[in-house]
């Protein structure tokens, strides 16, 4: 690896064809590859099962695209560390959506909203010290009248909107993506929903105040 300095890297990587460029695309990629790496393997545990080679391959191909997003980005380089640095982050960053979007590639709307129970019980929700039987039947009856208000007081698509991203923790890039969608329309989807929520568990005399000093302790 050459110890290149900023001027150096950018300079090479906006050589237009020329060796440099072809050398630095080179030493790039590989050093991407290398961070990848040791990110999947290091601090990843749910891929731990995985064979090193296994995870040299998705090291690979992730770090084709790292190399490919980081040439789309030189112009937002300011320069405020080192150039390897900035372009790991970047790599690495990617392969965090990757593996987040591949986690979620096979869910289904239909599924995640189907008749079922949304919301865990009050004796599943852990609060120091212990709630008193009295609080955890109040909590009991908060939990399924909210659960009711989500399908009573939200449309068909605000509700699947709010159940995927506030209680499943679907991406929103992923779940924009299946619902055929932006990410600005799902935030204002969602933003709405929550809206409408509030106002009719207020009209039922359930307040956000209520609810945090109900589950806050």
């Amino acid at each position: 690896m050459t110890g290149r300095t900023n001027e150096q890297w950018i300079a090479a990587l906006r050589g237009a064809g020329d060796a440099a460029q072809t050398d630095a695309l080179a030493e790039l990629r590989l050093r991407l590859q290398r961070s990848i790496y040791f990110y999947l393997s290091q601090d990843r545990s749910d891929l731990r099962g995985l064979a090193a080679q296994e995870l040299a391959q998705m090291a690979e191909d992730l770090a084709q695209d790292a190399t490919l997003r980081v040439m789309d980005n030189l112009e937002n380089f300011r320069g405020e560390s080192r150039f390897t640095t900035w372009a790991n982050k970047i790599a690495v960053r990617l392969a965090i959506s990757d593996l987040r979007r591949a986690r979620y590639k096979d869910f289904s709307l239909d599924e995640l909203t189907a008749d079922g129970e949304l919301l865990p019980s009050a004796s599943r929700l852990a609060s120091p010290p212990p709630p008193t039987p009295e609080k955890v039947a109040e909590r009991d009856d908060v939990l399924e009248r909210i659960e009711m208000a989500l399908k009573e007081s939200l449309t068909e698509r605000q509700y699947q909107a709010l159940v995927a991203v506030a209680l499943k923790g679907i991406p929103m890039d992923v779940l924009a993506e299946r619902m055929g969608t932006n990410r600005n329309a799902l935030y204002k989807l969602i933003h709405d929903a929550r809206r409408k929520l509030k106002t009719h568990l207020e009209n039922q005399g359930i307040s956000t105040d209520y609810m945090m000093n109900l589950f806050g302790n």
